[in-house]
């Protein structure tokens, strides 16, 4: 029995190591072709590089502004990500606790805002925020995309706290809590893991998004990396080489925040499992 039970392990995660090799299989190939020359990708001579190199990465590093893009995408990403989480974390948990006709109106311009796509808003915004000296700086992209994600993440925050216990706050009410006092010493500890997944997603809409960077964001010192990656492709030709090493580095913030913010989504879901 323990034999076959350990042919079994074996066999599934094979399989599981199998299904996720497959699935990632894009993301590998362009990390093995970003040590390789152009003219070798072009060429198609091998998957695996013969000889490979960091030399996409030294020009990526030497010759462009990559880490200019990087720190613009990561700044802005940031910026929209505190801003959206802010307001949604107040915003949802009116909305799961609290119930009176001016938050239902709230509720229905949320789903009155998400029905309308930004680029309809993109020339008036543009023309507000020009006099006001805001095109060509990271804090006009924030706050686009703070505005864009806010509907989204409020929803998902107002679901998790859905999920909280009202006993919880109602004992905290009796022991001498205010409702502010309620919420920051009990709701939002525990809405932590909640909070991780409603920052995954607000990071990763604002750091992979394009459109928007491209009309508010005209200088190189400004750009991010969306717009900034789309310099290697030219007109006639693309420089494969650095682009693939470009995609390769753009990757690493988001599995950074992946892993940082998993131990927090497992420990809730574990400590959630657990009756006292």
């Amino acid at each position: 029995m323990a034999r076959r039970r350990m042919h079994k392990n074996w066999a599934l995660t094979g399989t599981m190591t199998l299904i996720a090799v497959v699935i990632n299989l894009p993301i590998i190939l362009m990390v093995l072709n970003s040590f390789q020359p152009t003219e070798a990708i072009v060429a198609r001579l091998t998957i695996i590089p013969r000889d490979p190199s960091l030399q996409n990465y030294l020009f990526l590093m030497e010759e462009t502004p990559f880490l200019s893009y990087l720190r613009n995408s990561v700044v802005t990403a940031l910026g929209a990500t505190v801003f959206s989480l802010f307001c949604a974390v107040f915003a949802g948990y009116a909305l799961s606790r609290f119930k009176n006709r001016l938050l239902d109106i709230y509720s229905t311009g949320l789903f009155a805002v998400q029905m309308f796509p930004i680029i309809l808003a993109l020339i008036p915004l543009f023309l507000l925020f020009r006099p006001l000296g805001l095109i060509d700086t990271p804090l006009s992209v924030i706050i686009v995309y703070g505005v864009i994600n806010l509907p989204f993440v409020t929803w998902m925050a107002r679901s998790y706290f859905d999920t909280i216990p009202r006993e919880l706050e109602e004992a905290a009410l009796i022991d001498g809590c205010g409702h502010f006092g309620t919420f920051f010493r009990v709701v939002l500890p525990l809405s932590g893991p909640g909070l991780a997944a409603v920052s995954i997603f607000a990071f990763l809409l604002a750091y992979n998004e394009f459109f928007v960077a491209n009309v508010f964001l005209r200088t190189k010192a400004a750009m991010t990396l969306p717009v900034g990656i789309q310099m290697f492709l030219q007109q006639f030709s693309t420089d494969w080489g650095s682009l693939t090493a470009a995609a390769s580095v753009t990757m690493l913030p988001t599995l950074i925040l992946f892993l940082f913010v998993q131990k927090f989504i497992t420990h809730g879901a574990i400590a959630g499992g657990v009756k006292g």
